[in-house]
């Protein structure tokens, strides 16, 4: 229960109440529970657009896109921009990138980043709300989330210290490949087709990512891991969308 309780306060802005301080044991096992993180998000947003009915699909699409960023506290939106001026700013060096990353305000590559991924997603999810295709609700964020399960075992963390850093020390991994292995076999059995097209479009997103950020970094970092979420998330649904 406590790794699914980190899991919930590192990844959410769900108020959590935990009453021992958690070790790093702790947090690498939390991580286990991403997938399911990003399962409850998915039903939030379902919820949601169950509530809204009938309403207008952009209506719905712009309700929707706005309560995904507030349930994330726009953490993962925040590594989307840092990795953004980074990768802009830094101009292929390691160190200029990295150094670029740490600082915490956003540039001009950052905001555009954050701008046009909101807005394709917010296209999307109303090609999708109009198609009634709401399994995409489920299958982004669960996705999202999976492709951390998938990067931690398999990318080093490049910065010393801070708590990327002891979740993917000690994350579990023989664990973490049998709870990745189920995730991804169990979409296409419960979502049929949709979660073969979602795998079709998460896939090869995280593959790309994860390509670059080890041709510059080689590794990752917490702002990369945000922006592989996002990446991730937009790129499942716009596989979605486009046979909607």
């Amino acid at each position: 229960m406590k790794a699914l309780l980190l899991a919930l306060q590192f990844l959410t802005s769900l108020p959590v109440n935990l009453r021992a301080e958690p070790q790093p044991t702790d947090w690498g096992r939390s991580a286990l529970a991403y997938p399911l993180i990003g399962l409850l998000i998915g039903l939030l947003l379902a919820a949601l657009q169950r509530l809204l009915g009938h309403a207008d699909p952009l209506l719905q699409a712009a309700l929707l896109t706005a309560l995904w960023a507030l349930v994330t506290g726009g953490l993962h939106l925040d590594g989307l921009a840092d990795s953004a001026d980074a990768w802009v700013g830094g101009h292929g060096d390691r160190a200029r990138t990295l150094a670029i990353m740490k600082d915490p305000r956003s540039g001009p590559a950052g905001v555009a980043a954050i701008v046009l991924v909101l807005l394709v997603k917010f296209a999307a999810l109303a090609t999708l709300v109009k198609a009634g295709a709401w399994p995409a609700l489920l299958l982004a964020p669960l996705l999202g989330r999976t492709s951390l399960l998938a990067l931690l075992p398999t990318t080093p963390y490049v910065r010393p210290g801070g708590l990327g850093a002891a979740i993917s020390a000690c994350l579990p991994k023989t664990a973490a490949l049998l709870v990745l292995i189920l995730v991804i076999g169990a979409i296409p059995l419960l979502a049929g087709q949709s979660g073969a097209l979602a795998l079709a479009g998460a896939v090869p997103a995280w593959l790309a990512l994860r390509w670059a950020t080890m041709r510059r970094l080689g590794g990752m970092t917490g702002d990369t891991m945000g922006a592989m979420v996002e990446l991730t998330e937009l790129a499942t649904l716009i596989a979605l969308a486009s046979q909607a």
